[in-house]
């Protein structure tokens, strides 16, 4: 291991490799800024440019750079304009945005950047330490677990549901799984629900969707209420006053980035649970282990609900490594383009990678740490600059927020159809808004849905039945920990309520 160690760091470091780090991060930053352009579009389209360069090292270091880049910047669209284009960079706008709109849009991209370095960095040396023991770990898990474990995502909905809220996050949830099932099926290849459309027949479109819940109903609001475009204290969206994390946000956040960065990790580590469940679940963890006081703050502008999410996701991102190249086993839509640019690079990525190649496998590694430094020094001076977007008059932050949304709608899926359902979505999305209905459970239950389902299929048809539900030690422990997530909340609040009327009583 030391001997691979020392050949991966001179490999990292060498100028040549250093250029594709930095390439790589600046192209993934901007790319991960623009809603609709995730890291897997840049990824496919960066996929000749990386065989072209013919060094198997410096290539997937470019794409590494590309992946954990558009993570990294991808807050961005989330937090100033309300448009998350990737699903792992949804939970951030839940607390990222109403920052933004508190003034505070300089603080929040600080919060996402220092949560995204350090999520990113403690990742990289976890892969670095622990890479070959987790691949076995990983092995573990099967359909049965991963059912099981989206469950648990399912269960932490009341993490999302303001006070008095959680009936009507249930019943989004369930929407959102209802929405999930149109398209083909993971039990028989029909499709399903579609009205004769065909181009429902792989069902509706993340990017669509998530713009739909967020990004439109934004501009909507803003054509509706002008006074929209004032901060909340009544001041210019323009005027950026604070830009530092303060001590007491400092001591706030720590722990929730250490938590955040060793869970994110291990999610990660699981092939097929990926950045988006690390960064939904970190959310709710820390939603409902934190004081009663700051549970209310949570989806308002609360610095841990910004700093948990981000680090979760970026941590995940790095894990997501760990199946890729020790087991070969594409975690994620994105690692498995990876997965192709590596075979297309005549690599074989599996058990024997870190002894055949160990340029290749270290390299990578190193080349994480580095890249993750390079983000951090390329996005925290340009914070003051990027903040100012929101300095845009509404008249022209109105087409703005309009253009993107549909752009990123049409570049997901590639057809007009898309423009029909989002603006359709995005109409239903505002009213639900002004009914007070939550829209975040409606996209948890969309994007767990699908994963639910097929996971759900598999397991059933392995086992012959729903014995796997309690045969397995593992997936009844998840499910057994989903159970504690939907009745703990009401357990905490049924709690401080005869607590509080005993007070009055004694008074």
């Amino acid at each position: 291991m030391l001997e691979g160690l020392l050949v991966g760091l001179s490999t990292a470091f060498s100028i040549s490799n250093i250029l594709m780090v930095v390439g790589g991060c600046l192209i993934g930053t901007f790319i991960g800024m623009l809603p609709g352009l995730g890291p897997m579009s840049i990824i496919a389209i960066m996929i000749p440019v990386a065989i072209g360069i013919g060094d198997p090292s410096a290539a997937l270091i470019l794409l590494a750079g590309v992946y954990y880049g558009a993570i990294f910047g991808g807050s961005t669209s989330s937090i100033l304009i309300n448009a998350p284009g990737v699903a792992s960079t949804v939970a951030t706008s839940f607390d990222g945005y109403p920052l933004a709109r508190q003034g505070k849009a300089g603080k929040a991209l600080t919060v996402a950047a220092v949560s995204s370095f350090s999520g990113g960095t403690i990742g990289a040396i976890l892969l670095l330490i622990f890479a070959p023991m987790l691949a076995s770990v990983a092995l573990l898990f099967h359909s049965a677990e991963y059912f099981a474990l989206m469950v648990v995502g399912l269960s932490a909905i009341a993490a999302f549901a303001g006070s008095g809220q959680v009936f009507k996050a249930l019943l989004m949830t369930i929407l959102g799984l209802m929405m999930a099932t149109v398209g083909e099926g993971a039990l028989f290849p029909m499709a399903r629900f579609t009205g004769g459309i065909m181009d429902l027949q792989s069902g509706f479109g993340f990017i669509t969707l998530a713009m739909a819940m967020f990004a439109l109903p934004e501009a909507i609001y803003l054509v509706l209420d002008p006074k929209r475009s004032q901060q909340e204290d009544g001041s210019s969206t323009g005027e950026i006053k604070e830009l530092r994390i303060t001590r007491e946000e400092a001591r706030a956040i720590i722990p929730v980035i250490g938590r955040q960065s060793v869970q994110g990790f291990l999610i990660g580590v699981l092939p097929g649970a990926g950045a988006t469940i690390a960064s939904f679940l970190g959310y709710a963890v820390e939603r409902n282990i934190a004081p009663k006081e700051e549970q209310e703050q949570f989806g308002k502008g609360s610095v841990k609900g910004l700093a948990a999410p981000e680090t979760a996701n970026n941590a995940a991102c790095t894990g997501s490594f760990v199946p890729l190249l020790t087991l070969g086993i594409p975690g994620s839509g994105t690692t498995a383009i990876l997965l192709g640019a590596l075979i297309a690079l005549n690599v074989s990525p599996g058990p024997r990678l870190m002894i055949d190649n160990p340029d290749i496998f270290w390299a990578v590694i190193i080349s994480m740490y580095l890249g993750n430094l390079v983000l951090l020094i390329l996005n925290l001076p340009l914070i003051p600059y990027i903040a100012k977007i929101l300095a845009v008059p509404r008249n022209y932050l109105i087409p703005f927020i309009l253009f993107f949304t549909l752009m990123g709608a049409y570049i997901g899926q590639n057809n007009a159809t898309e423009l029909l359902i989002l603006v359709g979505f995005g109409v239903i999305a505002t009213i639900l808004r002004f009914a007070d209905y939550p829209l975040a459970p409606l996209l948890i239950g969309f994007i767990l849905g699908r994963m639910l389902e097929d996971n759900f299929a598999r397991a059933m048809q392995l086992y012959d039945g729903p014995g796997f539900l309690w045969e397995r030690p593992m997936t009844a422990s998840l499910l057994v920990l989903a159970c504690l997530l939907i009745f703990l909340p009401a357990y905490r609040a049924r709690r401080a309520r005869l607590r509080a009327e005993g007070v009055a009583d004694a008074d």
